[in-house]
């Protein structure tokens, strides 16, 4: 009997981890971290952002990047 009166519970829960899964990180990453995550030299990396083929932000004269970005640019998630 308790059992049956979870299950909305349980589904609500699979519902709500589900979208945590699927959701994208937010995580912003400075050139030396891409560097480093992705064993390519800033060079290349600045290459990359110069043809357009990864998109950066600047902000204070810095360069980050999405992690999200970073994955997708080299073939991750």
């Amino acid at each position: 009997m308790i059992s049956k009166s979870l299950n909305p519970i349980r589904e609500q829960l699979n519902r709500i981890e589900q979208k945590i899964d699927n959701k994208k990180s937010k995580k912003y990453l400075c050139i030396a971290d891409v560097s480093a995550l992705t064993s390519l030299s800033q060079s290349t990396i600045r290459r990359a952002i110069k043809s357009g083929s990864l998109q950066c932000k600047k902000k204070l004269g810095k360069i980050l990047f999405l992690e999200s970005d970073i994955d997708i640019w080299f073939g991750g998630k």
